[in-house]
């Protein structure tokens, strides 16, 4: 399974740095010197990552044959891709990737019912969200196992133990 981790931005500096739009959770094993990348566009590929360096709030990469300014030019808007299957098994057995998490149903506590499906994870510096598509509307459910005490991969879902209102935006008006 291929997994989107960045898309590269505007070119940044004379040397050949680009920004990128970070899109995995942990960039600095991701975007480790030497890694290299399928692109979308598969021609400008594949890329060997040279360097990342935190610029203010951006992340700055570089990349082995891109040594100038319109050389990163070209980049812009590529989309850097890995392999799921080359990635590092995680240790702890709490911890999930976020392609394994996406697409798994979301079920009430006590229940099979179930109330959606888990279409994206945000990442914020409190916690993770789970992003819930439900029928009536997407719904951000905090991802602490306070509230989701049971995330099931083989089976397909994670059951959730919502406080009171956390779902009244998501769900229908008779179910709430």
């Amino acid at each position: 399974m291929e997994l989107v981790v960045g898309r590269i931005g505007r070119p940044h500096g004379l040397a050949g740095g680009v920004t990128v739009e970070v899109r995995t959770d942990d960039p600095e094993t991701r975007f480790a010197a030497g890694s290299v990348f399928r692109t979308d566009p598969a021609a400008t590929g594949p890329l060997t990552l040279s360097s990342l360096r935190r610029i203010g709030g951006n992340t700055v990469l570089t990349f082995d044959g891109f040594a100038d300014r319109n050389a990163a030019e070209a980049l812009r808007g590529t989309l850097l891709i890995v392999d799921t299957e080359a990635l590092p098994e995680l240790e702890d057995s709490e911890e999930f990737y976020d392609h394994q998490l996406v697409g798994l149903n979301v079920l009430l506590i006590g229940s099979d019912e179930v109330i959606g499906c888990i279409a994206d994870m945000m990442h914020l510096p409190s916690n993770d969200v789970l992003v819930v598509k439900t029928p009536t509307g997407e719904v951000l459910i905090p991802f602490v196992s306070a509230i989701v005490p049971t995330v099931d991969l083989a089976g397909g879902f994670v059951v959730v133990d919502p406080p009171d209102g956390l779902l009244d935006d998501g769900l229908s008006e008779d179910r709430v």
